[in-house]
């Protein structure tokens, strides 16, 4: 009973930061699990078969406040399929000492990306535009076969990809990868399934996480305005990349003093990044603030207060739309 609490914490973390930055759910339980002792493709597996309720309502919720872009769905969902069932096939066939240090080595990748994008500033500018079949489809299967031998990645891998191409509203990019990812999460199960069989799949852990996203939602529905995706994201970043470099030291076989080095070495990096995360989070208020006078300025009318003063939360964001 106390195992199925700490999963369903797990899937309501995993929530929080993915209805907060609109990606990263896989991501997060999938590092959360392999931490509490799961099976790589005992992980990835359930994680999918849950994500096939969770991105169905997110799908849903998405098309009804029309963030949904079909034709990017159609393009990207198909190959993205492709690629996840190949990726689950994949993992299914390895052996879970080989299996996870390249889950892990996925992940740390993963997790050094989100450090990186959120210790720079949000892209915000849009050109006109429609995005090519020759590119989505190519994106998402990519996105997929990461997807699923990470255990996580579609959104980290499609969502930046489609938002710095600057072609869609960052609410519609969000809203049509969580759409497109209900397929992708669909096709990877079933590649669970042929390679691992139903004991594959542990149902008490898709029930928790799946329990946990659903308490989660509301909260991150309200996590999304008050929390600045700037400093979320390079946070998450930094937990998914320390939590994973456990698992390639000990897979290295190093020992004596590197592995406290490269410890070291990585809080720091990961410090460097929020500090850098911060001060992209202040110049992106000033600029926010200098824009919000200059429009009153012009129409003469002194701005509100608390446009002046209020902070950049994650609503604000591409990566929260």
């Amino acid at each position: 009973m106390r195992k199925l609490l700490v999963l369903a914490l797990v899937g309501l973390a995993a929530q929080l930061v993915d209805g907060s930055l609109g990606m990263a759910y896989g991501l997060t339980s999938s590092t959360l699990l392999l931490l509490v002792g799961v099976a790589p493709a005992a992980a990835s597996a359930s994680v999918h078969l849950a994500e096939i309720g969770t991105t169905l309502a997110a799908g849903v919720a998405h098309w009804r406040f029309g963030n949904v872009d079909w034709r990017v769905v159609t393009r990207i969902a198909l190959p993205g399929a492709i690629g996840a069932f190949a990726g689950a096939t994949l993992l299914s066939s390895i052996s879970t000492e080989s299996a996870a240090p390249w889950m892990a080595g996925i992940l740390f990748t993963l997790g050094a990306f989100l450090l990186v994008r959120f210790a720079r500033p949000l892209r915000t500018d849009r050109v006109g535009g429609r995005l090519r079949g020759r590119f989505l489809g190519p994106l998402g299967l990519v996105a997929g076969f990461v997807d699923a031998t990470g255990g996580g990645g579609w959104g980290p891998v499609a969502t930046p990809a489609l938002l710095v191409s600057g072609r869609m509203e960052p609410r519609k990019v969000i809203g049509s990868v969580d759409t497109a990812e209900f397929v992708v999460a669909g096709a990877a199960s079933v590649g669970f399934l042929i390679g691992l069989g139903t004991e594959g799949f542990l149902l008490p852990i898709v029930g928790a996480l799946l329990v946990g996203g659903l308490i989660a939602a509301p909260l991150a529905a309200w996590l999304v305005r008050i929390v600045p995706a700037q400093l979320l994201g390079a946070a998450v970043g930094g937990v998914i990349v320390l939590t994973n470099a456990r698992t390639l030291i000990r897979a290295a076989e190093l020992d004596g003093p590197v592995p406290p080095v490269l410890y070291v070495l990585l809080a720091a990096g990961w410090v460097a990044a929020l500090v850098l995360a911060v001060r992209a989070l202040r110049r992106t208020r000033r600029d926010q603030a200098a824009a919000a006078a200059a429009a009153a300025a012009t129409v003469g009318v002194s701005p509100a207060p608390e446009v002046v003063s209020a902070g950049l939360s994650s609503a604000d964001t591409p990566a929260a739309h």
